[in-house]
């Protein structure tokens, strides 16, 4: 890739990524749209380093509280909300992580990189984003959540490794259904980023050290980096945003980019 390509790509990672509109979409069009040679899974698994490394720093006092009341529960010295949370997260992860190596074990995953089913995605899956924004109650905060509201949003996160559903936008979509007010649920939807983010990453880093191709360490470090960066300050205005103004935004962005996209096709 060229310095344009890498740039481009990693700063719409870190923008997308915690955007209810695809950040995989986004970093698979572009290379079918402009006839850009397809960045590849070690890319993708780099600028997805970058943005875990954000969302980890930014959550930092979270993660901290989560890790430490779990690590006193296991000790047998009681049950907090934190430590709770720790569990759900957890548990709730397992989906995507099953799905994950099905889809990996049986080349779907490779299968669906098209602009096809981004197409489809985008439009299914924002209309339905709108029709929670609209319909969900938005009464619940993140201290009720359990872990049947948890699950539920766990196996929402695995229908978004199907590119073009967006990871975010479909765990914030199952936790607005469940009545969760619109912060609650991105809140949620970060912390559970984490676990399968870091999971599948570790995967591609292995797969990486293992292969005797030549590899690109410089595309990967820089993509990482801008994505970090740029994830950052995502995070920081979406969380601002999404209690303001709802998901209607990106509805509206969705949809008109699945309309497009159904042009091109």
């Amino acid at each position: 890739m060229d310095a344009i390509q890498i740039i481009v790509l990693s700063l719409v990672q870190g923008l997308t990524e915690f955007l209810p509109i695809s950040s995989s979409a986004h970093l698979i069009l572009p290379a079918q749209l402009l006839d850009w040679p397809d960045q590849g899974i070690a890319f993708d698994a780099a600028v997805h380093i970058g943005t875990l490394a954000a969302v980890m720093l930014y959550f930092r006092k979270d993660i901290w509280l989560l890790i430490r009341d779990w690590t006193l529960s296991l000790a047998g010295k009681g049950t907090t909300q934190h430590s709770k949370m720790a569990w759900y997260v957890g548990l709730a992860t397992f989906p995507a992580v099953i799905f994950g190596f099905w889809m990996k074990a049986t080349g779907v995953d490779e299968m669906l990189r098209s602009t096809t089913v981004i197409m489809i995605t985008t439009l299914l899956f924002g209309a339905l984003m709108g029709v929670a924004d609209y319909f969900g109650k938005r009464k619940i905060p993140l201290e009720k959540i359990n872990l049947k509201t948890a699950m539920m949003i766990g196996f929402a996160q695995a229908i978004s490794l199907i590119p073009g559903t967006s990871r975010s936008g479909i765990t914030i979509t199952a936790a607005l259904m469940l009545g969760f007010k619109r912060e609650a649920a991105a809140r949620f939807s970060f912390l559970l980023s984490i676990p399968v983010t870091l999971g599948a990453s570790l995967l591609v880093i292995l797969d990486l050290i293992k292969s005797t191709e030549v590899i690109m360490w410089g595309e990967l470090v820089s993509g990482a980096l801008l994505s970090g960066i740029s994830a950052m300050l995502c995070i920081h205005f979406f969380l601002g945003m999404i209690s303001r103004m709802g998901l209607m935004p990106f509805v509206v962005y969705r949809l008109l980019l699945g309309l497009a996209l159904l042009y091109f096709i």
